[in-house]
């Protein structure tokens, strides 16, 4: 598998990371972007400066970052994983490789490897199993389909952190998204108590407790660290939520956390967006944010 030509849709966070990291790897000639904001007046000449000082390629649609790339990374919001797909499919070349980095259900993923592999390209998933930006490319992805182990060796010549789990789409992401349950669910467990207890002047006597019976956890720092996370990706994060309640429905379950979760991600994602959380940085104490979303709930 000979990949020198790389398209990105998507040219936010992961997008920026990604091509960073892949421009100047051995063999790739090439690289190139499709953003949304790329067709919006008032984002599009400041996302194509920032392109190509970045050394990458902006292009005028999806259509002619397919018709130009052996390999087409879509990293998008999880609620347009199908989107892509869908834009895609009829300009991509025939033997390319189209890998779906987005948060989304197997269900979701199936529905995007048929309509790629029904195009004559080759789909595959990735599981990307923790936040980008500590890592780079160096992240740790499974990769699932029937190409998914040689494209692994290309990303690991390339220094990547990839592992072929599967040849059928859709294991990948269901071990995606059961992780994220229990990762976004710990989010938002820890904000809705911590703000709680914050709340009722009672957060010395809760971290403690919960110091007691797992003391292997810094409580107080892994608090500050999830609420700046999820202040500043709450909104990604309930996206990815809604695919994992997804996830839990395909596989015959009512999703009651799952749903749960994704609305608690929301509703920080809204307090952030209507400015109760601005000019916060990561930096800060979790008591901070708990203070501005007491302050925004009485206001």
């Amino acid at each position: 598998m000979k990949l020198t030509r790389i398209g990105l849709i998507g040219y936010g966070e992961v997008g920026r990371i990604f091509g960073a990291g892949l421009r100047p790897q051995a063999g790739v000639t090439a690289v190139s972007a499709w953003d949304l904001q790329l067709a919006q007046p008032a984002s599009a000449a400041g996302m194509a400066t920032r392109a190509r000082q970045d050394g990458i390629a902006p292009v005028a649609g999806v259509a002619e970052l397919c018709d130009a790339a052996e390999l087409v990374i879509s990293a998008v919001t999880a609620s347009n994983t199908l989107a892509v797909a869908q834009a895609a499919a009829p300009h991509l070349r025939p033997g390319s490789v189209f890998l779906d980095l987005n948060s989304a259900s197997p269900g979701t993923k199936q529905q995007c490897a048929a309509l790629i592999d029904g195009a004559g390209a080759h789909y595959v998933e990735a599981g990307v199993m923790t936040s980008v930006p500590p890592y780079g490319i160096r992240v740790p992805m499974l990769l699932g389909g029937a190409r998914a182990a040689e494209l692994a060796d290309v990303l690991q010549a390339w220094g990547m952190d990839a592992r072929a789990v599967a040849e059928r789409v859709g294991v990948a992401s269901a071990i995606k998204m059961c992780r994220s349950v229990m990762i976004k669910g710990l989010e938002a467990l820890v904000i809705e108590s911590y703000t709680t207890a914050r709340a009722y002047g009672v957060e010395d006597h809760v971290l403690p407790t919960l110091a007691e019976t797992f003391p292997g956890i810094d409580w107080p720092q892994t608090g500050a660290y999830f609420y700046s996370r999820v202040a500043q990706h709450g909104q990604r994060r309930a996206e990815e939520m809604r695919e994992a309640a997804q996830t839990v429905r395909e596989a015959g379950f009512e999703p009651f956390m799952a749903a749960a979760i994704a609305d608690k991600q929301q509703w920080v994602a809204d307090q952030a967006r209507d400015g109760a959380l601005t000019r916060l940085g990561p930096a800060v104490r979790w008591q901070d944010h708990a203070d501005r979303l007491i302050a925004a709930r009485k206001g």
